[in-house]
């Protein structure tokens, strides 16, 4: 019997409660805030306090960041208790996070993979938020070894045939929702979630 799975869906680099509610109505499974000065998707730490309030019970909520300093990550799980911490992989070596956090280690393409890897990861671009396309071919394979979250240069249009081809456990989107740079649209933010849903199908495994 073939059964379709749930995707995980994440919209990333959210900035208002107009955004977090129309996604969370839409369906997403989780809200990304960022925390990296370079990026104009930036929140400060009062700024996330308010927006987190905002984030409806059944949605994770996930502190995103880029190299941060520890003392950066320590204040934002103290201010927000984030559900996932996700920063690249090398930089979990130099932060202390409370034993129970759950963490989401980012890989990029081109770099070489760990022997070992996480129960769960992001896949990404070289450069995050940039709308620059992730190595599908190489997601794909990562995707048979571990629960995987694709992101990087989706968006509403690509996003279904992504999911017939890697068959991640999850999707992840910034860019690829915004009207102009750092603002998401909500009218992009349902349609991404809608066509991400619709892929569901693809993702049905043979139960033996």
């Amino acid at each position: 019997m073939n059964t379709a799975r749930r995707l995980w869906v994440k919209i990333c680099g959210v900035r208002t409660r107009e955004v977090i509610e129309a996604a969370a109505r839409a369906g997403a499974d989780a809200i990304g805030f960022v925390f990296h000065r370079g990026s104009p998707r930036n929140l400060g730490l009062d700024e996330a306090r308010e927006l987190q309030s905002f984030v409806p019970s059944g949605v994770e909520r996930v502190a995103v960041f880029m190299h941060p300093a520890p003392s950066l990550v320590a204040a934002v799980v103290a201010a927000i208790g984030p559900d996932w911490v996700q920063t690249d992989r090398d930089d979990f070596a130099n932060l202390q996070l409370p034993a129970a956090q759950r963490i989401l280690p980012v890989m990029r393409s081109g770099r070489a993979l760990p022997t070992l890897l996480p129960a769960r990861c992001l896949f990404e671009s070289v450069r995050s938020g940039m709308g620059e396309r992730a190595d599908w071919a190489d997601a794909t394979r990562l995707a048979r070894r571990t629960q995987v979250v694709l992101a990087g240069g989706l968006d509403e249009s690509n996003v279904a045939e992504a999911v017939r081809i890697v068959r991640p456990f999850g999707v992840d989107v910034s860019s690829g929702v915004e009207s102009s740079r750092g603002v998401k649209d909500v009218a992009r933010v349902r349609a991404f979630i809608r066509a991400a849903r619709a892929a569901e199908p693809a993702l049905a495994e043979e139960n033996r």
